[in-house]
């Protein structure tokens, strides 16, 4: 199969997964009005999400290759397609916990095969973090289209109107597991040990590097920032902004759409310039817009929302953080990977996927008992936290580069 092939059905796939994975926001905010649970309790389905994937991940990565990555992701896509149809006939906060759950186990084993499947078809390191930059926005534009789509489905006469876009969801997954069904999936990659038992004690002693500890705590604290705000910005545009649940929504994808921006103009300016610099200027922005704009949203009084004109301008300009947040995961994830062997790009990105996920099931789950506890509009302002963290994990970086230069 050719490079070409591969790359269109690594995005088709991300594509999909995009739009379920990151409905949770959507899906917390529902079941706290539909099915009744308070903030802490409907912060549990970032658990059922992101443990399911970290779970899988962790022991997936080490076998995959034996698999094979079409097998792989063919039982991934079937699985969520059966989580989508069970969402749709159970209609209960049950069915919501066992639907991310479906979920997290697919999206473990798609991301695993696309990091490693990167490493595949790009010949250097640049081609290989605008590659990622490029996929990772195709993601971000798929949580985008998730969230102008969900609201097309609520209706003020049937509450349960929008559970149809979980037939949907099934249809563009049966749609995507024919094209990959059907594609002629031959791709080289090596295996990185002589048996299953062997493959995994080589991904437990990549922990043992000190590159991969700092990658695990630079992921670690990227997701538990980029998802605890992704997670709760409609909830706090509700709650704190006043919106109404479905303006609430359409507001946030104004963070989705500048995460698919920042990703798409990284994978351009890597080429070009040093990715170490952008990251900088990128943290640096991302801390000011929280110092400076978060402010605003206190004590704000509510009005009437008739039209996006009537919405306050933090409701613009906050989620504007995530075109500073956008290229930090995707060209950390590459470098990290570039600067190894690709016979470890698999386990790698078990690795790697497992760390994200731990990262954002505890930021959803802080982001919830804060909010709970000292009110949404401070509630993000733990993210400052874990910025200056990644300041110094790019420190790391910088000069474990610099090492292998000399």
């Amino acid at each position: 199969m050719s490079n070409q092939k591969i790359r269109i059905s690594l995005f088709l796939n991300y594509f999909v997964f995009a739009i379920l994975l990151n409905s949770v926001g959507i899906l917390i905010q529902k079941s706290i009005n539909s099915y009744h649970v308070d903030e802490l309790q409907a912060s549990i389905l970032e658990a059922f999400k992101d443990l399911s994937i970290a779970f899988v991940s962790f022991f997936v990565g080490s076998f995959l290759p034996r698999l094979g990555y079409k097998k792989g992701m063919l039982a991934a896509l079937a699985l969520v397609f059966a989580g989508c149809l069970t969402m749709y006939f159970g209609n209960s906060f049950a069915t919501v916990k066992l639907m991310f759950a479906c979920v997290g186990v697919s999206f473990a084993v798609i991301k695993v095969s696309v990091y490693a499947l990167i490493g595949v078809v790009t010949n250097d390191e640049k081609e290989h973090k605008s590659l990622l930059s490029s996929v990772e926005s195709c993601f971000m534009i798929g949580i985008a289209a998730g969230f102008i789509a969900f609201p097309f489905f609520y209706s003020d006469t049937n509450p349960n109107a929008w559970l149809r876009i979980y037939l949907l969801l099934a249809g563009l997954i049966a749609v995507s597991f024919l094209v990959l069904l059907l594609s002629d999936f031959k791709a080289d990659y090596e295996i990185p040990g002589t048996s299953v038992i062997d493959d995994f004690v080589e991904m437990v002693k990549l922990i043992k590097r000190p590159l991969v500890l700092v990658f695990a705590v630079a992921a670690f604290m990227y997701v538990m920032t980029e998802q605890g705000i992704m997670s709760w910005l409609p909830t706090f545009n509700q709650k704190v902004l006043h919106l109404p649940e479905t303006t609430s929504i359409y507001m946030a994808v104004i963070l989705m759409l500048s995460i698919a921006l920042g990703r798409y103009l990284s994978a351009l300016l890597v080429k070009k310039i040093s990715w170490f610099f952008m990251l900088f200027v990128c943290l640096a922005g991302a801390a000011i817009i929280v110092w400076l704009v978060l402010p605003a949203a206190q004590n704000l009084a509510p009005r009437q929302i008739l039209s996006f004109a009537d919405v306050p301008v933090i409701g613009y300009v906050f989620p504007l953080i995530g075109f500073f947040l956008a290229p930090i995961y995707p060209l950390v994830n590459s470098f990290v990977l570039s600067s190894t062997e690709k016979k470890f790009h698999s386990p790698m990105a078990s690795l790697l996927v497992f760390f994200s996920a731990i990262g954002g099931t505890l930021g959803s789950r802080l982001v919830g008992y804060l909010f709970k506890h000292i009110g949404g509009g401070k509630a993000f302002y733990f993210s400052l936290a874990p910025m200056a963290v990644l300041l110094l994990c790019l420190w790391f970086f910088y000069g474990f580069q610099q090492k292998q230069k000399t």
